[in-house]
């Protein structure tokens, strides 16, 4: 029994009030967790799908199975290529090399399928955020790449180069050669 202010009796229950004390968890019930897990599981599930399903979409849109080929036509897929298709074609390497001879790492299988992913990725990135230049430059991996190329199909031509230059500092064929797989 309370009084208050004007002097009235009030009965009132006495309830017990119990609060969680520190370390001890308030509990869920089982029901509310499962609740809980199915929202996540399914927020999650739906997320993953709609990933699966960009990847696919982009990977279908983009002709992605042609860059599993050696086929040069897939090169220019990208608009920005077809200059340097155009000029492959005309050059003397069009009936000796493929895009891939000089522009894929030749230790085998799993190097060059791994440039092309990063390759393929790079470019998707820079093209989907238009983050690429107007004039395409090739990156240091892939000059290093293109650069054993050379080397590997001029081998004679190259060491010939290199004896008269012994002790110098390494001649890079595409610097004097830029153009002769992509000539003018």
């Amino acid at each position: 029994m309370s009084l208050c202010a004007c002097s009235i009796a009030i009965d009132t229950p006495s309830i017990p009030l119990r609060l969680p004390t520190f370390g001890s968890p308030l509990r869920m019930s089982n029901e509310s967790k499962h609740k809980k897990q199915m929202i996540v599981g399914g927020t999650l599930a739906t997320a993953f799908g709609a990933m699966i399903g960009v990847v696919v979409f982009t990977f279908a849109y983009a002709d992605g199975a042609s860059y599993l080929s050696d086929n040069p036509d897939a090169c220019i897929n990208c608009h920005v290529m077809q200059p340097h298709y155009d000029s492959w074609s005309r050059s003397s390497h069009a009936s000796v090399a493929t895009c891939n001879d000089c522009h894929a790492p030749p230790e085998g299988f799993v190097a060059k399928y791994q440039s092309k992913a990063l390759n393929g990725f790079n470019h998707s990135w820079a093209f989907t955020t238009g983050s690429f230049p107007d004039e395409i430059m090739i990156t240091k991996s892939n000059r290093r790449i293109t650069e054993a190329a050379c080397r590997s199909c001029h081998e004679s031509i190259t060491a010939t180069v290199d004896s008269a230059h012994a002790g110098a500092e390494a001649i890079s064929c595409i610097r004097c050669h830029s153009n002769v797989a992509h000539g003018p």
